[in-house]
């Protein structure tokens, strides 16, 4: 920005904004880091073509070590975005799609919010103040 430029927002009260409690935030960050990874997107690919993928399956299908891809389920397991089936001699991982579809309306409803006022009307623009 240059010196002497000046953006003016239009104001509003936070308290008129949609809050969620601190355990939504937290579950949504969580959600929204764990595919903020190329691997961890192609993962999602993978098990979403398959009712159910053991580690080796998903393996099979991308250019990363075991231990990588393992790594990377625990993550999106531990968003709530991916549901482990442990039984023996293999677990089995399935893409959630129901957290997905939920991840999916919350930003929604998240973008929704950052882009109108409390009323519903779309914020004005920034408008450039420049001392040209």
């Amino acid at each position: 920005m240059a010196r002497g430029t000046h953006i003016v927002y239009r104001r509003f009260a936070m308290k008129d904004c949609i809050q969620l409690s601190s355990h939504d935030d937290d579950r949504f960050a969580r959600q929204l880091a764990a595919l903020a990874h190329p691997a961890r997107l192609r993962i999602l690919r993978a098990l979403a073509c398959r009712r159910r993928s053991c580690c080796k399956d998903v393996v099979a299908e991308l250019p990363l070590a075991q231990s990588t891809v393992s790594q990377h389920l625990k993550v999106l397991a531990d968003a709530g975005l991916v549901t482990v089936d442990r039984r023996r001699p293999h677990s089995h991982y399935q893409l959630d799609r129901r957290a997905l579809d939920g991840l999916v309306g919350q930003l929604e409803g998240f973008v929704a919010a950052c882009g109108a006022d409390a009323a519903g009307e779309p914020l004005a623009e920034p408008k450039d103040t420049s001392l040209v």
